[in-house]
């Protein structure tokens, strides 16, 4: 890719921490982002909770690209590009439900929840020779797969498999999806989707969740007023020793935190249930885990556009592209699914009061990232980079966690995760096939610390 006669590599320069506004604020880079990164990445494309039966949908969303995720009458999953395959219309207009067959309301044609056309009107006389209907089937995507109950989808045959590219965002991802005791216990969905757009560039939502923790300064009103469930101050309890983590091969951006496990320990004492709830899980965790049971996936960014919650609230977030200055934002919670109702319910209005549309903390958010958006736009503002060098140099490894590491106490301040998402992002803008996209084996730190 090139813009103004440069590459993207070019506008990302990794070992200095600058990155040029124009990754932000301009078109054509847009548009090349819709082809080379959402073309070929993997994408969360929902959960399995919401597709329980045969027959049951719910529509999502790759880049700008809306698909159904559905289950067929024989329990297998399927993604399916929602457009008819005669004149384009979307064959499934309602955000989730049931059904035996998706009809197109423009001409009628339907298909089967397999992605089969089973349904031409007046095939037999308008058709000379007879249609085949076997090369007339919905568009299904190239791979599909499912991960501690999140399904994930790519258009590109060549791209590696998806447990290859979460990498060491495993870890992470089986910490944060897994049942609150440790266990094999699955997770489930809170209701529905909370949906809403913001006037800014979803690079800003998906780097804040990779690894940003100087943005808390931002949430200092928040944290005054004492928005968590607890007795307390603060919007959560305390979250321990924090580690910075990036997967520099895949773009992936993580931040741990390491609490000595307290088979005592309290959450939740706003609700008594949930309390005690919690303090059973936790007794229930360290019995399984032992030392690692304090081990604790705060908040991540999956490339390139998947962000999450790992402690509380739990929650998945995200940001689809609407366009070069607009994100639609998708973000559900979840619950242990063998939790009790009354507990389910607490968390859910605690998470909305903490995230979503209605969040005090997603407002400070939505607010720097929709200024910041609009005061990189100008001619002026456009001549200068965005300043990314704090944690320059300061990269380890720590045996309790994958990656690359910035360790406590300067973890908060470090940009390492942005860093490293801007470089993979550059690598997907400039590389012509996967081919020159699959990461060679990192052996040390060096490229870190240039």
């Amino acid at each position: 890719m090139t813009v103004h006669g440069h590459s993207a590599k070019s506008l990302v320069d990794f070992a200095r921490g600058e990155i040029s506004r124009e990754v932000f604020v301009n078109e054509e880079i847009y548009q090349e982002e819709l082809e080379r990164v959402f073309t070929r990445g993997w994408l969360y494309v929902g959960h399995t909770s919401q597709i329980k039966k045969p027959g049951d949908y719910f529509v999502s969303c790759m880049g700008e690209e809306s698909v159904i995720l559905t289950r067929d009458p024989a329990g297998k999953v399927h993604v399916f590009l929602n457009t008819c395959r005669h004149r384009g219309m979307k064959v499934c207009r309602y955000d989730e439900g049931h059904t035996v067959h998706f009809v197109c309301p423009y001409h009628g044609w339907s298909y089967a929840t397999d992605g089969r056309l089973v349904g031409v009107p007046q095939a037999e006389k308008a058709y000379r020779p007879p249609l085949d209907r076997s090369q007339w089937a919905l568009i299904e995507v190239a791979q599909i797969a499912q991960y501690r109950g999140t399904v994930w989808a790519t258009w590109d045959h060549s791209a590696p498999a998806l447990l290859d590219y979460l990498g060491e965002a495993k870890l992470a991802l089986d910490l944060a999806l897994g049942a609150w005791d440790g266990s094999d216990e699955e997770t489930e969905l809170l209701g529905s989707v909370q949906k809403w757009l913001i006037p800014a560039n979803w690079k800003f939502v998906a780097e804040n969740f990779s690894g940003d923790g100087l943005h808390v300064v931002s949430h200092r009103s928040v944290d005054l007023v004492g928005i968590g469930p607890t007795d307390g101050e603060g919007r959560r309890d305390d979250p321990g020793k924090l580690m910075m983590t990036t997967s520099p091969q895949w773009g992936h951006g993580l931040t741990f935190s390491y609490l000595p496990p307290d088979p005592n320990r309290t959450d939740y004492a706003a609700s008594p249930a949930a309390s005690q709830y919690f303090k059973q899980c936790w007794k229930k965790r360290i019995e399984r885990m032992g030392d690692r049971a304090g081990l604790q996936a705060v908040v991540g960014t999956i490339f390139p556009n998947l962000s999450f919650h790992g402690q509380q609230p739990r929650t998945l977030l995200v940001a689809h592209p609407r366009g070069v200055a607009k994100t639609e934002m998708w973000r559900v919670y979840f619950a242990d699914r063998n939790a009790p109702e009354e507990v389910k319910q607490f968390l859910r209005h605690y998470y909305i009061r903490y995230s979503g549309p209605a969040g005090m903390t997603e407002q400070d958010d939505m607010e720097n990232w929709n200024y910041a958006t609009a005061a990189s736009r100008g001619s002026i503002a456009r001549r200068y980079p965005y300043n990314y060098k704090a944690g320059l140099g300061a990269e380890e490894t720590n045996e309790m966690v994958p990656g690359v590491v910035t360790n406590h106490p300067i973890s908060l301040t470090t940009e390492q995760n942005p860093r490293n998402f801007y470089k993979r992002w550059a690598e997907f803008m400039d590389a012509k096939s996967w081919r020159d996209l699959k990461p060679s084996q990192v052996d040390d730190l060096s490229e870190h610390r240039r």
